[in-house]
């Protein structure tokens, strides 16, 4: 466990939703703020994400979570993948591991999950930050994710696919990183990805957007087409404690730009609207 959870105070198993959740805990060094919760995209497990949490520790407690189905979290035949599941699971995330009023930092799959939970319980988050959210559902576009394309990444990890051939895919990321996707990619459940990708069409996270009560940034990647110039304005105008701000990169955000990613994340934290020559934010 200490070489998955590295730089990490504490990782470990509980029961959530009646299932088991991994977690990755960083104790950082604002113990009186707002905890941060990262809830990681479609094929993204925590550890994957421990090069961003590592920084955000540095002034605030950082938990990040297996969703059911990837990492070291549950996964088996059956288990259900639409949001409400997802939901469920991370509020009892909160309840166990002591979440007063967190943060909550979703990417994609993990932003759709914030939406809802915002959405259904408007009194558990301090504040929500949307990375990069899908945006399908009833009646709307398709994902801009191809199915096949993470299920074929699955298949090549497990197949034992090279750093090298990976670096074709991911020009910018670090070694580590691509390793990391690579070791941990054949952890996502077919089933789990195939349903959730599903889902994102099937399921309407519009109609939760104004029920969000706490203040909510929209982080958009600016050279990836899930969230465009029109889809932000839709959706600051269905609430008006919504902002935007868009960071130069690619879906995979703290991947493609970590040091604006944090800029912008952490401006939003501390109020500070002005993020010059980073990123844009609407009040």
């Amino acid at each position: 466990m200490a070489a998955i959870a590295k730089g990490a105070m504490r990782a470990g198993h509980l029961r959530a939703n009646g299932i088991r959740i991994h977690y990755l805990d960083y104790a950082g060094d604002g113990q009186h703020k707002s905890p941060i919760l990262i809830v990681p995209g479609i094929t993204s497990p925590a550890v994957t994400w421990a090069f961003a949490a590592e920084k955000l520790a540095g002034s605030h407690r950082v938990v990040v979570v297996d969703l059911r189905g990837r990492g070291l979290s549950e996964s088996r035949p059956g288990l259900g993948y639409g949001l409400d599941d997802y939901v469920a699971d991370i509020s009892d995330v909160i309840i166990a591991l002591e979440l007063r009023k967190p943060i909550l930092l979703g990417h994609a799959l993990g932003g759709r999950i914030g939406i809802r939970l915002a959405g259904s319980w408007p009194n558990v988050l301090s504040k929500l930050i949307l990375v990069d959210p899908p945006l399908a559902g009833p009646g709307r576009r398709p994902y801009e994710g191809a199915l096949d394309y993470y299920l074929n990444l699955i298949e090549q990890a497990s197949r034992g696919a090279t750093l090298a051939d990976f670096r074709k895919l991911y020009p910018k990321w670090s070694d580590e990183q691509i390793a990391l996707r690579l070791q941990w990619l054949p952890s996502c459940s077919i089933e789990a990805v195939t349903a959730s990708h599903h889902n994102f069409h099937s399921e309407d996270i519009f109609g939760d957007i104004p029920h969000i009560m706490c203040e909510t940034l929209l982080l958009r990647a600016a050279k990836a087409k899930v969230v465009t110039a029109e889809d932000e304005a839709e959706i600051l105008a269905l609430n008006p404690r919504l902002r935007a701000a868009s960071v130069d990169a690619g879906h995979m955000v703290p991947w493609e730009n970590l040091p604006d990613f944090l800029a912008a994340v952490r401006a939003f934290i501390e109020h500070d609207h002005a993020i010059p020559g980073i990123a844009r934010i609407q009040s």
